[in-house]
């Protein structure tokens, strides 16, 4: 009777008995969370509450970074062809500053100007304006690099016109007839190495007369630098004939 009883109650316990917990996993705690990101200065691997701190970098594609030089539109615009180029000429123009001017740096200063100014580097409603302000700078340089043109643009700014003026020329028979007999050594020469003498000459007369002008300019002596600047006109002359001397053919000197 006892044993009956005692295995009675352990069929009842064994019912009774709770049964094992079962995992209610899900697939997304099954599988391994992604390892944290790395850090973009580093390249270490942040922990869990520094990858939620990090501020979020936005991409940016280097096709959308504007290449665009800045180009100051309230920037005033140079009045003379000397102010485009302060680094070269600081002093700006004769009397303040010297006539002459170095090439070299002169076209440096002006390869930089234009490597800001190009249109192609500006936006659409800036490319106007950088036209206009290239083209300047390209007829800045043209004159100013030129000892004739910077010459004759000198005297422009004080009211004399020597380049389109057909009477100003020079009335001195002696340098008149100085130019004609270097004419008819040109036309005279039977090869190129023929005037490698009269070549040299007149690159002298070039040289002298920049001094003369250089001087000129200095004591702000209108009437001499006029002269010279006639001069000068038939120096530079006679260079574009030497330069393009072909045999037999006729030279043409400009007054």
């Amino acid at each position: 009777m006892r044993s009956s009883i005692l295995k009675r109650n352990q069929q009842v316990l064994r019912i009774c008995e709770i049964p094992p917990r079962r995992s209610f996993a899900t697939n997304s705690s099954r599988n391994p969370p992604p390892p944290p990101p790395l850090c973009q200065s580093c390249s270490r691997r942040l922990s869990r509450p520094e990858a939620q701190s990090a501020p979020q970098r936005r991409w940016q594609s280097s096709s959308t970074i504007s290449k665009e030089a800045p180009f100051e539109t309230s920037a005033p615009i140079p009045q003379t062809h000397y102010e485009f180029f302060p680094q070269t000429i600081p002093q700006g123009p004769p009397p303040t500053g010297p006539f002459h001017i170095d090439p070299r740096t002169l076209r440096k200063e002006f390869l930089q100007l234009q490597a800001v100014a190009h249109p192609d580097r500006h936006a659409s409603h800036l490319k106007t304006r950088a036209e206009a302000t290239s083209a300047r700078i390209n007829e800045a340089y043209k004159t100013l690099q030129n000892p004739l043109l910077r010459a004759q643009y000198l005297l422009s700014l004080r009211g004399i016109d020597v380049a389109e003026d057909e009477t100003a020329k020079m009335d001195d028979p002696e340098l008149l007839m100085e130019v004609l007999d270097t004419r008819e050594e040109i036309e005279e020469a039977e090869e190129e190495g023929d005037l490698e003498g009269l070549k040299k000459v007149n690159d002298e007369r070039i040289t002298a007369s920049e001094k003369v002008l250089d001087s000129a300019f200095k004591e702000d002596d209108m009437e001499g630098a006029k002269g010279e600047a006639v001069r000068l006109r038939y120096w530079v002359n006679i260079k574009e004939s030497l330069d393009a001397w072909e045999k037999g053919k006729p030279v043409v000197l400009v007054h």
